[in-house]
C-alpha cells in the first residue's frame, strides 16, 4: 500500500466502504422480504433455497469489504475474510442448483464444490506459511504466485459451474437463475482477470484493486434483486432513446480507441515523418468524425439497427401515440393547418423526411390538398384516379411503391397507380385514410433516409394511425358544412332585406317616371329625367335578378351563344383598366344563358386581374375538343396554394382580399354549373393560374335533348 498513489488509496478507501454499505443494505433488505413472506399465510410463492446463503454471503462480504477500507488489500485479516466471503459465495453456487432440484441428482457437482472450498481454505495456509517465511524474498515470491494460482483455479472453477448451472436449467428456471448468475458471473470474470494480471506481473494492479469496492456493490444490488421471489419478472427495458444514445455512444467510444490505437502504432515509425503522419491521420479522422456523426442518414441507420437487434417491436407505441397526439393537439394558432399536420404526423411515425395528402373533389378524383416538406414534385390537377380510390375502400391496404415497381401487382392498382408518383424515386408508400368504410383521403410519403422494406408491423400501425386521421378530416369536413350553412342562413336573412328594400326603391322611382310624364312642364328636362330614371331602374331590377340567383339553381334559359363573342365583349370591358386579349378563338356555339355566361367570366377575369402586377397580361383561349366548347383564364400573378383552392376559393365568404366578399369564384361556378358546364382551376404560387370553363357544343346539347326526348317517347 506504500507504493500506491494517494489518489488511489482515497479511492480505495470510498469504493469499499460504499461497497460494504450496499452489501449491508441488500444484506437487509433481503431479510425483510423473507420474513414479510413467511409472515403470510397465503404466500403464492416459497422462499427460494438460495436466499439464507446469499444473506449470508452479503454479510460476509460486508465486512470483507469494510475491512479493505480499513486496513488495505494486502493486510493479513483482509485475506482471511476474503476466503471465508469466497466460500459463501460457492455455497450460494450450490444453492442456486436447488432452484430446479438439480442439486440432489448432480451429484458429480458435490465433489467440485469441495474442492473449490478446500483450495480456498489452503489460502489461510499459504498466509501463515508466508508470515513465517516473511526474512526469504523467494519464499515470499513463491508463495504469491501459489495464492494467485489458487485464486485463479477458484474463478475458473465457479464459472464452469456457473456455465454449467445457466446452460443446463429449464426455460422456467432460467428466468429465476439469470439475475443472481450475470451477478456472480461479473464478479468471479472481474476476479480472474484481476488475479491473472497480477499472477503474470508479480504484484496485484492497484487500479482494479480499488474498483473491487464498486464491482462488490453492483453485485450485491443485483444479487438482491435476483434472490427476491418475483426475479423471474424482472426484466431490462430501456427506453428506445437510452438504447439508441447507449449504442451511439459504445460507436463513438469504439470509434475513437481505433482511432488511439493507429495513432500509437504509427507513432512506432520513429523520426519526424512519423510524427507529421500521426499528426495527419488524427486531423483526417476527426474531420470524418464531425462530419459523418450529424448524418441524418447515418442516425438514421443506427436507429433502424438499434430497433431491429435490441427490441421485439419496431416501434414504441406509448411514444408514438404520445407525439402523435401532440402533433395533432396542436391549436388553430400554429403555422400549420390540419391538412399539414395530418401529413407530419404519418410521416413522423416511418421516419418520412416529407409528404403529401390527397382529397377527393366532388367528382371523386383526388387532388393535392396539402404538402409537407416536399415543394419540388410535381403534382397534376388529377393527381389520382377514382378507379384507385375504390380498391383502397375496398381492399384496404398500404401500397407499397417499391413493391409495385418490382412488379407485383397483389390488387390491380399498378394498372391505376398514377405515372407521376410511379416515376418519383423518393415516394415510398400510399397510406389510405377510411373512415366508416370511405376513402377521405390518401397521404403520400417519401422515402426515408435509411431505406427499409415495410413489413407487417408497419401495416399494422400505418391502417390504424390512418383510421384516426381519417376521423379528424371528416370531423373538420362536417364542422365547416355546419359553419357554411350557418353563413349561408345569414347571408340570405340580409339579402331578403337588400332585396326588400331595393324593390321599394325600383318600384318609387318607377311611380316617379310616371307622374314625370304626366306633370313636369320642361319638355327637355322632362326627356332628360325620363332617361335617367328608366336607366337607374333597368340597373336596379338587373340586380334583383342577379341578386336573386344567389341559392338558386340558376337560369333555366338555353340558346345558341358564340363563346368566341363572348370573351371579346368581355375582353372590352377591361380595355382600359388592364391589358386582357384574346390569344386564341376557334369558332364553337355553346348553350348557355350569355348574360350569366358574360358575368361567369367577368368574375374570372376580374380575379385574375387583382391577382397580376400592374401591365402583366391575362388571356383568354377559346377552343373546342369536339363536344365541349372551351375557355382558359391564364395569368401569371401570386398563384394559390392547393389548401385554398380545395378549401378557400370556392367557398363562399373567404376571400384572399382584405375588402372582398369572397363569392365572385362561388358564383362563376355556381352559374356555369346550372348551365350545364364545369370550372376547373390549375394554380401554382408564385408561377399563375389557369381557369378553365367548359361547356357543352349547342349541337351536341341539341343532339343529346332530341334523342332524350325520342327514348321517352318510344317508353311512353
Amino acid at each position: 500500500m506504500g507504493s500506491w498513489p494517494q489518489g488511489w488509496l482515497v479511492a480505495s478507501f470510498i469504493f469499499h466502504l460504499l461497497g460494504s454499505v450496499t452489501c449491508a443494505v441488500s444484506a437487509g433488505w433481503l431479510v425483510h422480504r423473507a420474513d414479510r413472506q413467511i409472515a403470510l399465510q397465503g404466500a403464492s410463492e416459497p422462499v427460494r433455497p438460495d436466499r439464507n446463503a446469499a444473506i449470508g454471503a452479503l454479510c460476509l462480504t460486508a465486512v470483507w469489504s469494510a475491512l479493505v477500507a480499513a486496513f488495505g488489500p494486502s493486510a493479513d485479516i483482509v485475506t482471511i475474510s476474503e476466503t471465508a466471503r469466497n466460500l459463501a459465495w460457492i455455497l450460494v453456487l450450490y444453492r442456486l442448483f436447488a432452484n430446479d432440484g438439480r442439486h440432489r441428482s448432480l451429484t458429480p457437482i458435490r465433489p467440485v464444490i469441495a474442492v473449490l472450498a478446500c483450495v480456498e481454505v489452503l489460502q489461510v495456509a499459504l498466509l501463515f506459511a508466508d508470515i513465517r517465511l516473511a526474512q526469504v524474498a523467494a519464499a515470499t515470491t513463491l508463495t504469491f504466485e501459489i495464492s494467485m494460482l489458487f485464486y485463479i483455479m477458484v474463478s475458473v472453477g465457479a464459472l464452469v459451474l456457473l456455465h454449467n448451472l445457466y446452460g443446463g436449467a429449464s426455460d422456467a428456471a432460467r428466468k429465476l437463475l439469470q439475475w443472481s448468475a450475470i451477478a456472480l458471473g461479473a464478479m468471479w470474470a472481474y476476479d480472474l482477470n484481476y488475479f491473472t494480471i497480477g499472477y503474470l506481473s508479480g504484484a496485484l494492479p492497484f487500479e482494479m484493486a480499488a474498483m473491487r469496492g464498486v464491482v462488490t456493490g453492483v453485485v450485491a444490488i443485483v444479487v438482491a434483486f435476483g434472490t427476491a421471489s418475483k426475479s423471474a419478472e424482472l426484466r431490462l427495458r430501456p427506453s428506445r432513446e437510452v438504447a439508441f444514445r447507449t449504442l451511439s455512444l459504445i460507436l463513438i467510444g469504439m470509434y475513437l480507441i481505433v482511432m488511439v490505437l493507429i495513432a500509437q502504432s504509427l507513432a512506432m515509425l520513429g523520426g519526424d515523418f512519423a510524427r507529421l503522419t500521426q499528426v495527419g491521420f488524427l486531423f483526417f479522422a476527426s474531420v470524418a468524425t464531425l462530419l459523418w456523426l450529424p448524418s441524418q442518414r447515418m442516425r438514421s441507420w443506427l436507429r433502424v439497427m438499434t430497433v431491429k437487434h435490441l427490441f421485439q417491436h419496431r416501434y414504441d407505441y406509448r411514444a408514438e401515440w404520445l407525439r402523435f397526439t401532440r402533433t395533432m393537439g396542436q391549436g388553430a394558432d400554429t403555422s400549420s393547418s390540419l391538412p399539414e399536420r395530418v401529413v407530419k404526423a404519418m410521416a413522423d411515425i416511418t421516419d418520412s423526411p416529407s409528404g403529401m395528402l390527397l382529397l377527393p373533389d366532388e367528382n371523386g378524383t383526388f387532388q393535392l390538398a396539402s404538402r409537407w416538406r416536399w415543394p419540388d414534385i410535381e403534382v397534376p390537377a388529377v393527381a389520382m384516379p377514382v378507379q384507385l380510390a375504390e380498391l383502397f375502400e375496398n381492399d384496404s391496404f398500404i401500397l407499397d411503391l417499391d413493391d409495385v415497381r418490382q412488379g407485383n401487382n397483389r390488387y390491380g392498382e399498378a394498372e391505376f397507380l398514377p405515372a407521376w408518383l410511379n416515376d418519383a424515386g423518393d415516394a415510398w408508400a400510399l397510406v389510405p385514410l377510411l373512415h366508416f368504410d370511405r376513402l377521405t383521403g390518401v397521404v403520400v410519403l417519401s422515402r426515408p433516409a435509411s431505406p427499409r422494406r415495410l413489413d407487417w408491423e408497419d401495416f399494422d400501425l400505418l391502417r390504424v394511425v390512418g383510421q384516426q386521421l381519417a376521423s379528424y378530416l371528416a370531423e373538420q369536413s362536417g364542422h365547416q358544412a355546419l359553419m357554411e350553412s350557418a353563413r349561408f342562413d345569414e347571408f340570405n336573412r340580409r339579402i331578403a332585406f337588400v332585396m326588400h328594400d331595393i324593390k321599394n326603391l325600383a318600384s318609387q322611382m318607377a311611380l316617379l317616371a310616371r307622374n314625370a310624364e304626366k306633370h313636369a312642364d320642361n319638355p327637355e328636362f322632362r326627356v332628360d329625367m325620363l332617361v335617367t330614371l328608366k336607366n337607374s331602374a333597368d340597373k336596379l331590377n338587373a340586380l334583383l335578378a342577379r341578386l336573386g340567383r344567389y341559392g338558386a339553381h340558376g337560369s333555366e334559359r338555353r340558346e345558341e351563344v358564340d363563346l368566341g363573342a363572348i370573351a371579346e365583349a368581355v375582353v372590352k370591358r377591361y380595355a382600359d383598366i388592364h391589358p386582357v386579349s384574346v390569344i386564341r378563338k376557334e369558332g364553337c356555339d355553346v348553350a348557355a344563358d350569355p348574360e350569366a355566361l358574360e358575368q361567369a367570366l367577368v368574375h374570372l377575369v376580374h380575379n385574375a386581374v387583382e391577382a397580376s402586377e400592374e401591365g402583366m397580361p391575362v388571356y383568354l383561349d377559346v377552343s373546342t375538343d369536339g363536344i365541349n366548347g372551351r375557355v382558359d383564364v391564364i395569368d401569371s400573378g401570386c398563384g394559390m396554394s392547393p389548401e385554398f383552392i380545395r378549401n378557400g376559393l370556392f367557398k363562399p365568404f373567404v376571400s384572399s382580399k382584405n375588402a372582398g366578399f369572397g363569392i365572385g369564384a362561388f358564383e362563376a361556378r355556381e352559374m356555369i354549373r346550372a348551365m350545364g358546364g364545369r370550372l376547373e382551376v390549375e394554380s401554382r404560387e408564385n408561377l399563375g393560374t389557369r381557369f378553365t370553363v367548359q361547356l357543352p357544343l349547342y349541337a351536341a346539347a341539341e343532339f343529346l335533348a332530341r334523342s332524350s326526348d325520342d327514348f321517352n317517347a318510344e317508353v311512353a
